[in-house]
């Protein structure tokens, strides 16, 4: 046993002292979590539905009727630029030329930053607008197209959702006061209409949506563990047999079986070390909340390092040098990772990648630590599964590594 941790030091010693190492295995990890953090870490805080629009009316200068429908969308928009609670952000924000602006220039300078996506829509009231709406209105308000909304030219963008959902919104708001227009002269029968309600939700229970870094962390941990055990197991094991050093263990009666162990425990203590590390960052610098402290977490933990050590065992296996262990193990990298859900959900893909997906331990692993800390229900496989595939993956690797692995390249 004395050989055994007097292994598992000298590797965590060697990490920490060695400038590689310490940066891809405990530095970056932290910066992961950092920039991703600072980037998407205010998504969902600011859900109040906003939009900047241009409105520009060409008829208030030319309009001298009593009744005038164009006064009367003016005061619509205008409107809707106030909010109804204090301190919430109104639907909309309303830019208007000034009196001394030409209204020609004004518009094409808003369309132009309609196109740079500055401005969700452009609302234009034509000259003529009034006269034409009242002889809609007067004809019985039976065109099958509501006769302010035909009477106006909206500008949208057809590649920006906001500026759809704005055009929408729009469209329901003229829909909404051509209906009034036409109750007032009498010629809308409310009582023989089908109304058609749209409400725009958010979340029921804003209370319980889970802040970006409480949902990115165990990703983040996962990670760390996974190139730690993927690149560093199988880096350090090879450079030290290419340069002869693991031929030094053959005049001592440590056997191979041995040397995994205590290599697997200094792994283990240096994962460690890197969760602290994350977790420290996270809930110091980011206000994460996620509490590990359960016995069932801790124990998934321990099970995500030992399995991704055991894959790295496996590589060492296999590789005959430094160089090949990296490139096998840069293959399994990319489809482990990110067939796993670690960074996107996986939901939907085609039944060839799924099936990958079904065989990856990091799957069931990232699972099983979101649903142990509280962030996600269990949407694969049912316990044990969870357990069971990241138990046979490390049974499989460590019997092929106790097998195959050699002291020198010759042997």
């Amino acid at each position: 046993m004395k050989g055994i941790f007097a292994l598992a030091r000298a590797h965590v010693i060697a990490g920490i002292r060695e400038k590689d190492t310490l940066f891809w295995f405990l530095v970056f990890p932290l910066f992961l979590l950092t920039i991703l953090t600072l980037i998407f870490g205010r998504l969902g805080q600011d859900p109040e539905i906003h939009f900047t629009i241009a409105l520009i009316d060409r008829e208030a200068a030319s309009s001298d009727a009593a009744f005038s429908p164009s006064a009367i969308v003016r005061e619509l928009f205008s409107s809707l630029t106030l909010s109804e609670t204090p301190g919430e952000r109104p639907l909309f924000s309303l830019r208007t030329p000034a009196s001394t602006d030409a209204l020609d220039a004004f518009q094409e300078k808003e369309i132009e930053q309609l196109r740079r996506g500055n401005r969700a829509a452009v609302l234009v009231i034509p000259p003529g607008f009034d006269r034409n709406v009242l002889q809609s209105l007067q004809a019985g308000g039976q065109s099958p197209q509501p006769s302010v909304e035909a009477g106006l030219q909206l500008y949208m963008s057809q590649t920006s959702v906001a500026s759809e959902t704005a055009a929408a919104i729009i469209e329901q708001i003229l829909a909404g006061l051509d209906r009034n227009l036409l109750a007032q002269m009498g010629l809308y029968d409310e009582a023989a209409s089908i109304d058609v309600v749209t409400e725009w939700t958010q979340q029921e229970q804003a209370d319980s949506e889970v802040p970006y870094v409480n949902y990115v962390l165990p990703s983040i941990v996962l990670m760390g563990f996974f190139t730690t055990g993927l690149f560093g197991v199988p880096g350090t094991i090879l450079y030290n047999r290419e340069g002869k050093v693991l031929r030094q263990y053959w005049v001592t009666p440590l056997s191979v079986r041995q040397y995994l162990l205590g290599f697997g425990v200094g792994h283990v203590i240096f994962c460690a070390i890197q969760f602290a590390l994350v977790l420290l960052l996270g809930r110091l610098a980011f206000g994460a909340t996620l509490q590990f402290s359960s016995w069932h977490t801790v124990l998934l933990l321990i099970l995500a390092s030992a399995t991704f050590l055991a894959f790295g065992f496996l590589i060492t296996s296999f590789a005959r040098s430094a160089n090949g262990g990296m490139a096998i193990a840069n293959i399994l990298n990319m489809p482990m990772m990110f067939l796993s859900g670690m960074f996107f959900p996986i939901v939907g893909l085609p039944i060839f990648l799924m099936i990958l997906v079904y065989a990856n331990p990091v799957t069931y692993v990232l699972e099983a630590l979101r649903q142990s800390v509280g962030i996600q229900a269990g949407t694969l496989m049912p316990w044990p599964w969870p357990v069971l595939v990241p138990l046979l993956w490390i049974l499989v690797c460590s019997a092929v590594a106790v097998r195959r692995l050699r002291w020198d390249v010759g042997s």
